[in-house]
């Protein structure tokens, strides 16, 4: 039973965490402070695969051409993170890129795509390196498509 009790906690508190750089995010343009300040960092909506709830959770990207590539590392956790099923299940949604929100459509990237995204990342962003060794799944790369 205590185990539930602090995963349920976990997930309280990321909740939290979350919200907090949500809030700020939208106060500054998408200028963040503190550890998130070292990434550029997307608001991506999605819509519960089961619930249809609706959700926003800041996620670090990069640009892929006109596109933006997001990283469902769940920090080296074994399971993606909710997002990420969100987004394949709802995958037409909206992102919030410093002041401008607009549409999008999220697919995985695979083969040759998702390597030319990934490996510059682990390369600038050791962290991500580390989350792909601890993680017992390969990191999807989601592109987030505008439409």
């Amino acid at each position: 039973m205590a185990e539930v009790s602090e995963d349920r906690k976990e997930v309280e508190e990321r909740a939290a965490a979350n919200a907090a750089v949500v809030q700020e995010y939208r106060s500054t343009g998408g200028q963040l402070s503190g550890p998130m300040a070292a990434f550029k960092v997307v608001l991506v909506h999605h819509k519960g695969a089961k619930s249809g709830v609706e959700r926003v959770n800041p996620v670090a990207y990069r640009e892929a051409g006109d596109n933006i590539a997001v990283f469902a590392s769940n920090g080296g956790r074994k399971a993606n993170p909710d997002w990420y099923h969100n987004l394949v299940a709802h995958p037409e949604t909206v992102v919030e890129l410093a002041t401008e929100t607009f549409p999008v459509r999220a697919r995985v990237a695979s083969g040759e795509e998702r390597t030319e995204i990934w490996e510059p990342l682990k390369a600038d962003a050791p962290m991500f390196a580390e989350f792909a060794k601890t993680a017992p799944r390969e990191i999807p790369v989601v592109i987030l498509e505008r439409i």
